[in-house]
């Protein structure tokens, strides 16, 4: 007998964090032992389709989604910081009421290594945690979530990042390194203009890959800060490296002698990589991998300098292990 499965997340921006995620879960189905039909809710159904090879649909399309809970099995929701209002209050009301119709249908329900808050508003909050309690199996990627959670008795347990799992080949360094940059309020031009002295000062010998890993929000961002290399420095080799494959910008990241990032995901490869890698923080995920492996991290504008000047200094030692996502568990979860 077939089981049906949805799943539904932040899906179709092209934001690479999420889309890898879900192409690692989606794989891990397939290659369950069981009959599985996939459907994801898709901002980009058709892309998504072709892409992964499964049945997608339109995230807003209010009438299939509501379809697509009915006759499923289970809804997998996640992964990624799905369940939160700093993004957006919209964001969150809409994958509450995908929960609620998991609920209401009578579902099974997977929270899938998702971060959970934080959650500002006092009834969406509540909501969320009414609706969490009727999950069968949560799994979440950092303690701050799990200790949410159980501050309003809720089980759930620490998960290993999907992102982990992924099986990295090792390429030859190219004299190259890597800057991942997103638009957020703390990069300004200060910050954009202190952080292209220091890449100027340590690597204006080196080819400069600007990464853009979600255009949308990456791009603009990534040109200004080329400017502004240009401008202290019109003969530095630097581009930006845009509307490329998943698989292009592992295989990119891969290749760098160093990283300074932005995007968790984007320090994660680095780290799987053994790439040496300076996180920029912008966001408690980023200063939380930072922490994890003992990493420097930029932390505002004030520390750029010193900060760069101590990444350049320190040996970097790549960690030997890293604890993987638990597939053989969740397999026993979704077909119990």
């Amino acid at each position: 007998m077939t089981k049906k499965i949805c799943i539904s997340g932040y899906y179709g921006f092209d934001n690479f964090g999420d889309e890898t995620i879900l192409k690692i879960l989606t794989e891990h189905i397939k290659n369950y032992k069981c009959d599985t039909e996939i459907t994801v809710f898709s901002a980009s159904p058709e892309k998504t389709a072709e892409n992964l090879k499964v049945k997608c649909i339109n995230s807003f399309s209010v009438f299939k989604v509501v379809k697509a809970i009915m006759s499923c099995d289970t809804l997998i929701s996640g992964g990624g910081s799905l369940l939160q209002d700093s993004t957006s209050a919209k964001s969150l009301i809409y994958y509450l009421l995908i929960l609620f119709l998991a609920v209401l249908f009578g579902k099974k329900i997977v929270i899938f290594a998702q971060g959970i808050g934080p959650i500002k508003n006092k009834t969406l909050s509540f909501i969320t945690m009414t609706l969490l309690k009727k999950a069968d199996y949560i799994t979440l990627r950092d303690e701050n979530s799990l200790n949410l959670l159980k501050k309003n008795g809720i089980n759930a347990k620490i998960c290993a990042d999907p992102v982990w799992n992924l099986n990295l080949k090792v390429c030859e360094k190219s004299n190259k390194t890597g800057i991942q940059l997103r638009n957020c309020s703390m990069v300004d031009n200060e910050f954009l203009i202190k952080l292209a002295q220091n890449i100027n000062t340590y690597y204006k010998d080196k080819e400069i890959l600007i990464l853009s890993l979600q255009n949308k929000l990456d791009t603009e961002i990534c040109k200004r800060f080329q400017e502004e290399l240009y401008k202290m420095n019109p003969n530095i080799n630097a581009t930006v490296v845009k509307n490329t494959s998943n698989d292009k910008v592992i295989k990119d990241i891969c290749s760098l002698d160093e990283l300074i990032a932005m995007r968790y995901h984007a320090c994660l490869i680095a780290i799987k990589a053994g790439v040496k890698v300076l996180p920029i923080n912008y966001d408690i995920k980023v200063e939380t991998i930072a922490k994890q492996f003992n990493l420097k991290y930029v932390n505002g504008k004030a520390d750029i300098d010193k900060t760069f000047k101590e990444f350049n200094e320190c040996e970097y030692i790549p960690p030997k292990n890293t604890e993987e996502y638990d597939f053989d568990e969740l397999e026993l979860k979704l077909f119990s």
